[in-house]
């Protein structure tokens, strides 16, 4: 089992590993934090806001996000910090710790990295689907390495993209079995409307 120590970051997305996240950094806090991980080169915890909000009050988040690490990060127009990160691994929280300055730590299982598994067959249509959403999607997914063969990289990917409402999108982080993840995302997609 590997615990870590994480800062956590919450949010109202749900973030997925290899997918990408932009934010702004504005509160001490948070500016702190990613302070600290570039200075150290590591990471931070990004878990969906069960109850609060992203500013303010140390918000409730769910028990299972994604580890996220820096890879860019630049000044904005606005002033504000713009840093460019990536999901890697899933995590479940065992315990959490707010700081004097209001960030809160966690005490983290890091989960496996998921096992290589060949696209089926039955879901090479998702694959092309994500291809379209993939080239709708522009220069955030511009630098994301595609590998429309993996079952988990395909079922990460279209959990992302798809719109969905972030209590669906958590409960497909939270699938350990990438086929069983591609069969609910068939499932689902049998009742969205794609236009």
């Amino acid at each position: 089992m590997d615990i870590q120590h994480l800062p956590l970051f919450p949010l109202h997305t749900v973030l997925f590993p290899g997918g990408p996240l932009p934010l702004r950094i504005f509160e001490p806090r948070y500016l702190e934090m990613v302070s600290r991980c570039l200075r150290t080169d590591t990471g931070f915890g990004v878990a969906l806001i069960r109850h609060g909000r992203e500013v303010g009050e140390v918000a409730l988040t769910h028990e299972v996000g994604t580890v996220a690490r820096i890879v860019d990060w630049h000044q904005r127009h606005d002033g504000l910090l713009g840093v460019s990160s990536r999901g890697e691994a899933r995590f479940r929280i065992l315990s959490t710790e707010v700081q004097p300055n209001q960030l809160t730590v966690a005490r983290v299982e890091l989960w496996p990295e998921a096992a290589h598994l060949a696209l089926p067959n039955r879901h090479l249509p998702l694959a092309d689907l994500l291809r379209r959403l993939l080239d709708q999607a522009g220069h955030l997914y511009a630098d994301v390495p595609r590998r429309f063969g993996d079952a988990d990289w395909v079922g990460c990917r279209l959990s992302e993209l798809l719109p969905l409402e972030n209590g669906r999108k958590q409960a497909l982080l939270e699938m350990d079995d990438p086929l069983e993840r591609l069969e609910r995302l068939l499932a689902l997609l049998s009742g969205l409307e794609l236009g």
